[in-house]
């Protein structure tokens, strides 16, 4: 009986140093090594994967990543990650930095475009930046991380959407010129030489003085008829007498290019 007893003692004993020795392997793999079976090997080295694991007698195998594939860490990988190849420029990207066996491709931003989803070196989303309309200026100019900030012009300012302040309304009588265009938040003013008077309003002013200076005659005549009685050659209409040899003068000064036919 007593061996019996002996003998349960020693297999729970048994039992309990195999539990001891499989935790003590469970939790002795270091930092730089990873397991495989009842084994720590050690990891291999960025740039590199796993050819053969470790074994109690050797150590891990390792080879490099070959092209387009990489790995950024230690590890115990049998395969390389594919690189990244998402750089699209229709999508306002660039290769920043191409791919390498230990890192991945890092994509930018094209010019004129902001990164709406950063990583860690780069950017995997972009957008163009948003342009200021007529009556607007750049208030902040985007840059790689941000958009486009824009303002309205304010005053007897303008823009037209492209410039980074508003710029005051031409003033065209400083320039000894005419306002053809009053200006606007989005357009400068129009300006124009200086006109003369138009010819219509010059033909009325000479027509009056015509109409004028032929009544002033008309009315010397009718005095004149008053005075010495009708003469010959004279008409007479109404109250008023008109020489025929005033009007042929008069017709001399007002048209010579007629009495030269």
């Amino acid at each position: 009986m007593a061996q019996f007893q002996s003998l349960i003692w020693i297999m729970n004993l048994a039992i309990i140093l195999c539990s001891l020795l499989t935790i003590q392997r469970s939790i002795a793999c270091g930092s730089a090594e990873y397991r495989t079976g009842d084994e720590c090997c050690p990891m291999c080295s960025p740039g590199n994967r796993v050819h053969k694991h470790c074994t109690e007698f050797t150590s891990t195998s390792c080879v490099p990543c070959t092209y387009s594939t990489f790995l950024d860490e230690p590890n115990g990988l049998m395969a390389c990650i594919p690189c990244t190849n998402n750089c699209d420029p229709g999508f306002g990207l660039m290769v920043k930095q191409p791919c390498t066996p230990s890192s991945d491709t890092v994509c930018g931003t094209l010019e004129g475009f902001y990164c709406l989803d950063p990583t860690k070196d780069g950017c995997r989303a972009a957008q163009r930046h948003s342009s200021c309309k007529p009556g607007q200026y750049i208030s902040h100019t985007g840059t790689t991380s941000t958009d486009t900030v824009c303002s309205d012009c304010t005053g007897d300012t303008y823009s037209n959407g492209s410039f980074t302040s508003c710029q005051p309304h031409t003033q065209c009588d400083t320039l000894k010129l005419q306002q053809i265009k009053p200006g606007t938040h989005w357009s400068d003013s129009e300006c124009g030489p200086q006109t003369s008077p138009p010819i219509a309003i010059i033909s009325a002013v000479v027509v009056v003085v015509v109409v004028v200076v032929v009544l002033a005659v008309m009315a010397a005549v009718a005095i004149r008829r008053n005075i010495k009685g009708p003469v010959s050659g004279e008409i007479i209409l109404g109250n008023c007498t008109v020489s025929f040899v005033l009007i042929a003068q008069m017709n001399k000064v007002l048209y010579p290019t007629l009495n030269q036919h």
